[in-house]
């Protein structure tokens, strides 16, 4: 017999409220206040999202990014920067207890990411989970689709998904990427190289490692497309039903809250 899970369709937030309602949602998980929840959102502005422990110094243009609209926000999970905008993103929190979730991280990984595997399915895209054969974060690069970690998806060898997960009060957040289209140049202008020699190579070499839904499709999709397929790629991954919910007053009080003490907090956003 299936579980059922909370399902929030967040519909299109700022970055700090899409980041913000994860952790409130992660902490309200850890005090058995809600069952395991999958949510699906959407960014406007679009963000740079940047990982728990990543560092700007002389890697994000944060100015570039200034200009562009985008707003930056530092997630509560680890990995690279993200510029979130044409695309479905995911979380899913979860116990580190439930009995389907592996102690191992990467081994959670690869039972997550069968939701995002179906998904792709759905669309008649083939996909397959990524089993890095260099160490993962050792390119130096700042920019999460340059490399697959464990258990991300690829569709022809370039990554397609990128996810990040983190372990806090005993609950599991995985939150991820899902790109309708990728806009390279806007992407790139966005961090920091020694000279446009060096930033034109890197381009060129990210179109060879990462690729969008629609870019494999050869048409457009849509969020409201994305979020069917997926939605059911879940429940078939995972093995479970969805119940649709929506974050009440109090649980929407505290994503304010985090809001402003944290996610639009200069020192916190840019603290390293």
């Amino acid at each position: 017999m299936s579980e059922t899970w909370l399902f929030i369709d967040s519909g299109i937030h700022t970055p700090s409220y899409n980041m913000a309602l994860d952790e409130v949602l992660l902490d309200w998980h850890s005090r058995d206040r809600i069952p395991p929840v999958l949510r699906f959102y959407g960014w406007n502005p679009a963000g740079l999202s940047l990982g728990r422990f990543q560092k700007t110094n002389g890697r994000i243009d944060i100015e570039a990014a200034k200009q562009k609209g985008f707003e930056i926000v530092r997630r509560p999970t680890g990995g690279l920067a993200v510029l979130h905008d044409n695309e479905l993103t995911y979380s899913v929190i979860v116990s580190e207890s439930h009995p389907n979730m592996p102690s191992s991280i990467v081994d959670a990984y690869r039972v997550l990411s069968q939701g995002i595997l179906e998904g792709y399915r759905n669309l008649g895209i083939k996909a397959e989970l990524a089993i890095p054969e260099k160490p993962v974060g050792k390119s130096g690069t700042a920019v999460c689709f340059e490399e697959s970690s464990w258990y991300e998806l690829e569709i022809e060898g370039k990554k397609a998904a990128g996810s990040a997960q983190t372990r806090q009060k005993g609950v599991i957040l995985q939150h991820g990427s899902i790109p309708m289209e990728i806009d390279t140049e806007t992407l790139y202008d966005l961090f920091i190289f020694p000279n446009e020699k060096v930033k034109n190579r890197a381009m060129k070499g990210f179109e060879q490692k990462a690729v969008s839904i629609n870019k494999i499709l050869g048409r457009k999709t849509t969020y409201e497309e994305l979020n069917t397929a997926f939605k059911e790629g879940f429940k078939k991954g995972l093995n479970i039903e969805l119940s649709a919910y929506e974050p009440n007053e109090q649980m929407l009080k505290e994503v304010e809250e985090l809001i402003q003490t944290k996610y639009v907090n200069a020192e916190y956003t840019f603290q390293r």
